[in-house]
């Protein structure tokens, strides 16, 4: 068994089970990945991947507890890469990061400033999609963090760490007539059509449940995953918007009115997440710091060693997150 054999199976894997794609992205052959899964098929003597004809059509039973502990090898080699290169270079490296339009957009900036300044010989790479894709992409190793509100708490081999909370605001014209109210009731939001995020995006679900105790049913007319898409649509006239706070730029939304709309929504918090048993090198703690103040390095360490869930959020437990 070698790992090269491993490393194919799993990329075979992550990519629907087309080797000629697999084989490009590698930068090899696709009759060599193919041998060298045939070759280790017959060593274990079962399938990892059935067949019909030449193409694969699915993971086996058999291949699916395997791919599971390859990915676990896969994962400490890479932690080996990461502990020498931690010593031969502890400012070299790369750093992958997985988060939506919103975070990328708003909440990001400054940290990715200030660490690029001062680690330029990390090579910073950012992926944005769903929260479940960027869940996704950390479970299996594709970026080293993802930052999200939605969906993390889904996989299980996934550390997470609170980071900050946010709520909403209404965005609407200056003359909208909710612009006139002294206090905006959701009553009052659920009589105009709203336009907001795609449900499972930016706390999309804590909108939705706001309007279910109250027992009302409000007519959302767009939904978009970028906040600029939404106030884009509210200029047009299409609705009322509901956006993260923070997405309102008063320099260039001059034109908009935020109202507050924090009384109406439970508020959102927004984590960051990493597999379990990744070796964290210097600057990624440091990234982590930047990003979320009251997680230093020792409160991180102390949340790898935690033995499950429960005692992570026991560490947390008492912890005033700061609001964004």
């Amino acid at each position: 068994m070698k790992l090269q054999q491993l490393r194919y199976i799993w990329e075979v894997a992550r990519h629907d089970l087309n080797v000629s794609a697999t084989a490009q992205s590698l930068y090899t052959s696709q009759p060599g990945i193919s041998k060298q899964i045939r070759l280790l098929e017959d060593e274990l003597g079962v399938e990892v991947f059935a067949r019909s004809g030449k193409h694969l059509t699915r993971v086996t039973p058999a291949g699916q507890a395997i791919l599971s502990v390859a990915g676990d090898i896969l994962q400490k080699v890479e932690s080996i890469k990461q502990v020498a290169q931690e010593f031969s270079d502890e400012k070299k490296g790369s750093l992958a990061v997985a988060t939506t339009h919103t975070q990328a957009r708003y909440a990001l900036p400054p940290t990715i400033n200030g660490f690029i300044q001062q680690y330029p010989d990390v090579s910073l790479h950012m992926h944005q999609g769903t929260p479940m894709q960027i869940s996704e992409m950390a479970a299996d190793g594709t970026v080293d963090f993802a930052i999200a509100t939605e969906a993390l708490s889904h996989f299980s081999d996934l550390i997470m760490m609170p980071c900050y909370r946010w709520n909403r605001s209404v965005v609407v014209p200056k003359d909208h007539p909710l612009a006139q109210l002294p206090k905006l009731t959701l009553k009052d939001l659920a009589q105009f059509p709203i336009v907001t995020y795609v449900f499972g995006f930016t706390g999309r679900s804590k909108l939705d449940d706001a309007f279910q105790r109250e027992g009302l049913d409000p007519k959302v007319v767009f939904t978009a995953v970028d906040s600029d898409v939404i106030k884009t649509y509210v200029r047009l006239g299409l609705g009322v918007g509901i956006i993260a706070t923070m997405a309102y730029e008063e320099e260039f939304d001059s034109d908009l009115v935020a109202l507050d709309a924090s009384h109406l929504f439970e508020s959102s918090t927004t984590k960051i997440g990493f597999r379990k048993g990744t070796f964290l090198r210097g600057y990624m703690y440091d990234f982590i710091e930047r990003f979320a103040p009251h997680l230093t390095p020792d409160v991180v360490r102390q949340v790898q060693s935690a033995g499950n869930r429960a005692e992570i959020d026991e560490i947390f437990a008492n912890q005033v997150l700061p609001d964004l």
